[in-house]
């Protein structure tokens, strides 16, 4: 960026649209990765945990068909349709799961329908941020939006998990609900679409042809899924190691994987203002891929050689880190796809990322039966060491 030039003001008005759009993502990822804390509840009803995390991975499922088309409306018609009628659609669809929980198959499709809906706040709230946020402030506002994902686990984790051991299934998908339904109020009331061009100008200034030439996109996004996999594996499978493995109550495991998510938040935070700071986003991706791959050989060999405390202490450490990189992410794909295409390309991002997570409970719940939590913790860790050198740091242009 030019320092000689003054950078736009961020007014009270930008903050407000960050506060609405991150809620309305909280709601959404409540949702989509609250089923994964009805596992234990579903193992002590008989279920296998392979049949569990089928479960768990219904919403993520329905997310993941429909991330694509959500970006495409919310490039056509704004980001405010897309996030009242979205978030509006999760509560009515999480309600219908409460009715439902008692029958297995007719609860997956709710959860599917129910996912489908929460996709809508993925791409609708990055633009919102994006839009109306200067590329000085961008890294750190998108940081405090992508807090919204671990904020959603986190109150998933503290609430969703007592509340289906002590009371069922039906009582802790209320929670998601719940919170769908106050995101659709406060977006009615506060979003506005951001500012962009006329088609017209977009046009001449070549803003409506596809970003995917070059490869570039493609590396972020391939990179972002195998990124994923470490960090679904922690969110995933923390309550099942710490009940299961450890001997934790499960409202002591989740009050602890609450917190974790909290340091997570703001462990976004901070990567963003890195990334502000920096005038990079890919560089500081990077970094956390090469933190990520350490961090999980480390959990795999305290929990092997049973040093249980040390292991806890890297779970949350794992926690913090593998999350840190979707902020930066989301970001450069929004700064580089512009305002006609960002829609569709955050979609696209979120669309590989859900497909990598959506594997991540069968998969990694197979794993674990066969081989144990350390050895599928360090299969994990290969994900990140692949993912350091895709990502694309000689090829990003500077911020503007």
């Amino acid at each position: 960026m030019d320092s000689s030039i003054a950078a736009p003001p961020v007014t009270a008005r930008h903050w407000s649209m960050l506060a609405v759009a991150t809620g309305a993502q909280v709601s959404g990822a409540c949702l989509a990765h609250g089923a994964a804390f009805l596992i234990p509840t579903l193992q002590s009803q008989g279920r296998s945990l392979s049949t569990a995390g089928l479960v768990a991975s219904m919403p993520l499922i329905g997310t993941m068909l429909t991330l694509v088309v959500w970006g495409a409306v919310a490039d056509r018609y704004g980001e405010r349709l897309v996030l009242i009628s979205g978030t509006a659609g999760t509560a009515l669809s999480a309600v219908l799961a409460v009715a439902v929980a008692g029958n297995l198959a007719v609860l997956c499709g709710a959860l599917l329908i129910a996912g489908a809906f929460a996709a809508s706040t993925n791409s609708a709230s990055g633009r919102v941020v994006a839009g109306w946020f200067p590329p000085h402030r961008r890294g750190l506002a998108m940081g405090i939006r992508q807090m919204a994902q671990p904020l959603g686990v986190g109150l998933a984790a503290a609430t969703m998990a007592p509340l289906a051991a002590a009371h069922g299934i039906s009582a802790a998908l209320w929670v998601p609900a719940a919170a769908a339904a106050l995101a659709a109020a406060a977006c009615a009331l506060v979003v506005a679409d951001p500012p962009r061009p006329s088609r017209a100008d977009a046009q001449a200034a070549g803003q409506l042809a596809h970003p995917y030439g070059n490869g570039y996109l493609v590396r972020i996004h391939l990179a972002s899924m195998l990124l994923v996999v470490p960090q679904f594996t922690v969110w995933t499978f923390a309550l099942v190691w710490l009940v299961g493995d450890l001997g934790w109550s499960a409202g002591i495991a989740g009050g602890l994987v609450a917190a974790t998510q909290l340091l997570g938040a703001v462990g976004r935070i901070g990567a963003g203002q890195l990334s502000d700071l920096v005038g990079s986003r890919l560089r500081p991706m990077r970094w956390v891929a090469i933190a990520a791959a350490s961090t999980m050989v480390g959990l795999a060999v305290t929990d092997r050689v049973g040093w249980d405390m040390v292991a806890v202490v890297l779970l949350v450490v794992a926690t913090v880190v593998t999350v840190a990189d979707n902020g930066l992410a989301f970001t450069a794909i929004a700064e580089h796809a512009g305002p006609f295409w960002s829609g569709r390309a955050l979609g696209i991002q979120n669309t590989g990322q859900y497909l990598a997570a959506s594997a991540v409970p069968p998969l990694i719940g197979g794993a674990v039966t066969l081989l144990g939590f350390p050895l599928a913790f360090a299969l994990v860790a290969l994900c990140p060491v692949v993912a350091a050198p895709l990502v694309p740091v000689d090829a990003e242009a500077p911020l503007r």
